[in-house]
């Protein structure tokens, strides 16, 4: 295996009785890659990480993390690792800075380089003005920045984020994810998320994963291809009362307009799009290796019709996204189907942090 090799997967598995959470999946993730890890709701994407991290055990397979087997040496594993858990546990009654420097003095630093650390994350994170608060009285937001600050405090060369910005506000993720693209460069990332526009924004490659299997594994690029398909967003003029009818004949009726894309040849999918009635709009789908536009743009030229819009996109990541993980849905929709899985992608219970949840929008 190459030493450029930081995450490595064969086979794994995870059972719980007979249910499978994981079933053979494989994957390797490279020295400096950002890689988006994507799934709906009880695919496996928690169960993978806390595997990686070595929290569970796998039921069988391989996995090696910077070299090391997460079942035969955990502890080298560890201190390769920075983990953020979808809801970081933290310990309430300390104050920042006291929980930050109990977090480097389990990862065994000493005091010159927990200054130097803390100064980093401190500011990376956005957690100066709150530095001597108690956890406890923070809201979800910054409970968020403190469990990301002691991911970051031993410096590790791999991060695992699960689900890292869910508690951040819009401008809070802008900056962590511009963050995220800086140490990228670095250090290997592992970005566990449902936003897929965040994706798109920090990661190069994604894995995708259903039911436990690894459904799609790539460039974003390649797998926007997956599907074969490409769409094309058309719109006609369709009121009278606009001047590049007057004179000219009559504008198109709906119906005239749709038989006239289903003559355009590769069409193979017609949808209508909402809008206002002076247009007639439709996304039309297409066989990625033929470009329909020419013929599009002669066909209505031909009838004299007033074309507003035409533009030719490739899947977007959510299009692909839905394509191979809405099987899951559907299933998980019908009654008498298999048993719900462990709460695989769920918050942890933190029930003993209710008592302050109400007061989180009056805090900073």
């Amino acid at each position: 295996m190459s030493t450029d090799v930081m995450i490595y997967a064969s086979d794994l598995t995870k059972s719980y009785g007979s249910f499978r959470a994981l079933d053979k999946v494989n994957f390797e993730v490279r020295r400096g890659e950002i890689v988006g890890f994507l799934g709906p709701n009880g695919a496996g994407k928690s169960t993978t990480m806390r595997i990686l991290t070595c929290f569970i055990a796998p039921t069988s397979g391989k996995v090696r993390v910077h070299g090391f087997d997460v079942f035969e040496d955990p502890l080298p594993v560890r201190e390769s690792l920075g983990y953020l858990p979808q809801r970081a546990p933290l310990y309430l009654e300390l104050n920042v800075y006291e929980y930050l420097k109990f977090c480097a003095d389990l990862r065994h630093l000493d005091a010159d380089v927990f200054k130097r650390r803390a100064k980093s994350v401190v500011e990376v994170c956005g957690l100066a003005q709150v530095l001597t608060q108690d956890i406890r009285s923070l809201s979800h937001g910054y409970r968020q920045r403190v469990g990301l600050a002691q991911a970051l405090i031993h410096d590790p060369p791999i991060l695992i984020l699960d689900e890292p910005t869910s508690d951040l506000d819009p401008n809070e993720k802008a900056e962590f994810l511009d963050y995220l693209k800086q140490i990228g460069r670095e250090r290997t990332v592992l970005l566990s998320t449902h936003n897929l526009k965040e994706v798109e924004i920090a990661c190069a490659r994604a894995i995708i994963v259903s039911r436990g299997r690894v459904v799609a594994d790539g460039q974003l690029d390649e797998i926007r291809a997956r599907s074969g398909r490409v769409r094309y967003v058309v719109s006609v003029q369709e009121s009278a009362a606009d001047s590049p009818y007057r004179g000219k004949g009559t504008p198109p009726g709906q119906r005239e307009v749709e038989d006239a894309f289903n003559k355009v040849a590769g069409v193979q999918k017609i949808t209508e799009l909402p809008t206002d009635e002076r247009a007639h709009a439709y996304e039309l789908t297409s066989e990625k290796d033929v470009d329909i536009r020419p013929d599009l743009f002669r066909m209505v030229a031909d009838r004299g019709w007033v074309l507003l819009e035409l533009h030719r996109d490739t899947q977007t990541l959510e299009d692909v996204f839905r394509h191979l993980t809405i099987g899951e849905e559907r299933r998980n929709r019908q009654v008498g189907g298999a048993p719900p899985p462990p709460r695989d992608d769920e918050d942890e219970d933190d029930s003993d942090e209710d008592d302050d949840e109400d007061e989180d929008e009056k805090r900073p």
